[in-house]
Formats: structure tokens, C-alpha cells, sequence
């Protein structure tokens, strides 16, 4: 599942991150590796950009770069 299909109060783990090269290491960068834990915090009103929190830090991102994003949901867990 791609990062962009989960809803607000989601919780998952990432399992891989693709992109171009410049994308690629924006996100890695942002603390968004694989294998980190992260909740879902909020959309913005017209669904982009969303909010999530990973390692007690607040990330957002745009609804096309969590394109590049494969996760696992995971159980009501807060990540």
C-alpha cells in the first residue's frame, strides 16, 4: 500500500521508498527510513499536504511524494 492511500489516525511502518534520486533522499533525509514507525496526524482541507509524526518529529508531505512511500499498516498503534 502507498502512503498516500491511508487515512488520518492510521498508523504503519514503511517498507520502502522509491522516487527519483532527489526525492529519494529529501525523504530519507526527513527521517521517513525504512523499517520507522509513523501515525497518520491530519490531511490538509483539499487533502494535500498531509501531516505525520515518525521518531517524535512532525513531517509533511505532499500527496505526490507519499506516492513514492510503500507502507504496512499497522494495528492502533501510534508510530
Amino acid at each position: 500500500m502507498r502512503l498516500s492511500e491511508m487515512r488520518e489516525g492510521q498508523s504503519g511502518r514503511i517498507v520502502s521508498v522509491g522516487g527519483d534520486m532527489r526525492l529519494r533522499r529529501r525523504i530519507l533525509e526527513m527521517g521517513l527510513t525504512r523499517d520507522s514507525k509513523f501515525y497518520i496526524e491530519k490531511y490538509a482541507p483539499l487533502r494535500d499536504p498531509l501531516e505525520l509524526t515518525t521518531r517524535g518529529m512532525h513531517v509533511s508531505l505532499r500527496v505526490k511524494e507519499a506516492m513514492a512511500i510503500t507502507v504496512e499498516p499497522l494495528e492502533a498503534e501510534r508510530g
